[in-house]
């Protein structure tokens, strides 16, 4: 057992993920309060003087209400060293959500009782099952009128191909909501509001044999329902099996209220009993282990311009083996460097605390002389493997580029380089033809907005926005095999390039796909990049 297996053992990284409003954000904020983390947690949004979320910290989060970046949150909870990477719920920034999918070992899912399952919680659930990753259900708001709790099971069994087993159960909803039943512990946990962002609430515990407590507390109906559905659940529901959990075929769910803070310290315990250590990762050398290899992470997101009055760049790593000693070289494999990482911390929102050492599951940033890129593996310098690249999603929204004042043309180029680099964003360029003509491609048309506002308030630079008709991209496979200037295209095909020089193809209509490819005999065209 060598000296750092006890502190991996003792770590949990999950991610967070779930639809706009479904509560993902105040969720997070009332596990730091259960840590310790924050001693008041804030409103999400709303009024201008309310606090903002302890984990949005770009400026246009702040003014909008939503995250459009991950944040990294770290806190301590019963012996247990955890690590929450907070997503953006918005369909526009699903890139950002799928690579901090890569870094977590496990997913929360959160879903509005009163909603179900809504379009991204389904989009973000393939990326989950792709990568057979544990998934946790919090159905969320039980302190609002909820739909049918068989309904809402069903609906994620149906929508999502996952069993559900409930862990607790719900009793009545909205202004009738009085608590859950817990079904290992056969017992009622009663519901109190508390005050909003306080941890205290007053709730009993009553056994479920004490049916005259029961009644006195809940009410005859409320009993009389209960007992019915649970002699229903018992007889449909999917029996818990851990190592079902662990495989990504079974979702343990629980019900609760985030915003009054019922059913969040439930739900952790809970949580941290069935979650894994950190997982192994898989490299071209293998699959390593992490207590049993010396340092390696990869990097899975850059944001740049995290402190304003530095213009810095931060590399985030989700540490994959072994432990992290500021002290010592390592090895950035894409580059064959070798150094020390500088001034690595651990980042909550927009402060920083500066590490001396880390483990395996734990998410460090790093500041970035600019020679990191999304998917880089570092390793001991005696070392040298690569940890499996991350998919570029293709962009599906293109617009042409312009600077507004022509004399900060530099301002422009840095900018939206280092944005770039930062994965939200793709740039591309006319083939051949240099950085003249720049083309944006983005997942989703917000990010659109969110480009304007930082070359604005981070590079003090105007752009102009033409939006492009092109909905398809494609990279070319056999790139080395085609002569790219003569390949025979159709009218609404156009020519581009990424800025590493790899060729690109943009179309108006899918069927102009499929006609370059016969038109190209031997053409290999793929919707993924690589980082």
């Amino acid at each position: 057992m060598t000296d750092y297996t006890k502190e991996i053992n003792r770590r949990r990284t999950f991610a967070i993920i779930s639809h706009p409003d479904a509560g993902k954000t105040t969720l997070t904020e009332k596990f730091l309060l259960y840590g310790g983390a924050i001693n008041l947690a804030g409103s999400v949004k709303g009024k201008a003087t309310a606090r903002h979320a302890v984990s949005d910290w770009m400026e246009i989060e702040k003014e909008r209400g939503i995250s459009v970046t991950s944040s990294v949150l770290q806190f301590e909870y019963d012996g247990f060293c955890i690590n929450i990477l907070d997503t953006p719920g918005h369909q526009d920034f699903s890139e950002d959500t799928y690579r901090t999918l890569m870094a977590a070992d496990s997913a929360v899912m959160v879903i509005d009782a009163s909603k179900g399952v809504e379009a991204q919680t389904r989009k973000l659930f393939k990326v989950c099952a792709m990568r057979h990753i544990p998934i946790f259900t919090f159905i969320n708001k039980m302190d609002r009128d909820a739909n049918d709790t068989f309904d809402l099971l069903d609906e994620v069994e149906k929508e999502l191909g996952i069993a559900t087993c409930p862990v607790n159960w719900p009793i009545g909803s909205g202004k009738g909501f009085k608590g859950v039943f817990d079904r290992e512990g056969a017992k009622v946990i009663t519901y109190s509001d508390t005050e909003k962002g306080t941890k205290e609430g007053i709730s009993k515990e009553i056994p479920l044999e004490n049916r005259e407590e029961l009644i006195e507390n809940i009410g005859q109906e409320a009993a009389d329902k209960l007992f019915d559905e649970l002699e229903l659940l018992d007889g449909a529901g999917a029996e818990f099996d851990l190592a079902d959990v662990r495989s990504g075929d079974l979702t343990p769910v629980f019900f609760g209220s985030a915003l009054t803070n019922f059913g969040v310290e439930i739900f952790l315990q809970h949580f941290l009993e069935m979650a894994t250590t950190p997982l192994p990762r898989k490299a071209d050398i293998g699959l390593l282990e992490p207590a049993e290899h010396e340092f390696s992470a990869f990097v899975f997101k850059i944001q740049a311009n995290m402190n304003k009055a530095h213009r810095d760049r931060i590399a985030f790593m989700r540490i994959c083996s072994g432990k992290y000693d500021a002290a010592k070289e390592v090895r950035h494999v894409q580059s064959g460097r070798v150094m020390r990482l500088s001034q690595p911390q651990q980042i909550m929102a927009d402060e920083r605390k500066i590490l001396s050492e880390a483990y395996a599951g734990d998410i460090i940033g790093v500041f970035d002389p600019g020679i990191f890129s999304i998917g880089d593996t570092l390793c001991m310098p005696k070392e040298s493997f690569r940890y499996e690249g991350i998919p570029t999603f293709a962009p599906e929204h293109f617009a042409r580029v312009r600077q507004i004042d022509t004399m900060k043309r530099k301002q422009f180029i840095k900018g939206i380089s280092q944005i770039a680099q930062e994965g939200a964003i793709q740039v591309f360029q006319e083939l051949a033809g240099g950085m003249e003509e720049i083309i944006v491609g983005v997942v989703g048309v917000l990010q659109f907005e969110v480009l304007k506002y930082r070359l604005e308030n981070e590079y003090r630079v105007d752009i102009g926005l033409e939006q492009l008709p092109y909905e398809y991209i494609r990279w070319i496979e056999n790139k080395e095999e085609i002569d790219i200037q003569r390949l025979q295209g159709t009218s609404d095909m156009k020519k581009i390039q990424d800025l590493k020089g790899n060729p690109l193809l943009l179309f108006v209509n899918e069927w102009s796909i499929r006609m370059t490819c016969e038109r190209n005999k031997g053409l290999q065209l793929s919707e993924f990049g690589r980082n």
